[in-house]
């Protein structure tokens, strides 16, 4: 009873994790909102910055962009997951002051595909 109850934990946990890690190839089609003013190129920008190592990266920190604003210059912000999903929900709400007149993404679901390509294409440059 106890190895019956010890394998459908474990088979719970394996269930409630994966649902939330992110799918490379769904994320590749959530991108399509942001390529428009994004390259996923590093060092190469638009209007807005590389996304390409942005996991982890300090805001308003890439040396090849330099039309960052005030308010994300100065936003002490790191772009990890957390603080990434809480941004691209509302970047307008999250960051007063931030350039980035995008609308946002509703759902965790896209965040996560999303943050899942930008990691898998920022590592394989």
């Amino acid at each position: 009873m106890v190895f019956i109850r010890n394998v459908l934990s474990v088979c719970a946990l394996v269930i409630s994790t994966s649902s939330f890690a992110g799918d490379p190839v769904a994320g590749e089609q959530v991108y399509a909102k942001c390529k428009a003013c994004h390259e996923i190129e590093p060092d190469k920008s638009k209007v807005g910055p590389s996304l390409h190592g942005v996991v982890g990266r300090q805001a308003g920190d890439l040396a090849s962009f330099t039309s960052y604003s005030d308010a994300l210059k100065s936003s002490g912000l790191t772009w990890d997951e957390a603080t990434l999903k809480e941004f691209l929900k509302s970047p307008m709400t999250y960051l007063k002051g931030t350039r980035m007149f995008f609308v946002g993404i509703k759902s965790d679901q896209e965040i996560d595909d999303l943050l899942a390509y930008l990691k898998e294409t920022s590592a394989d440059k």
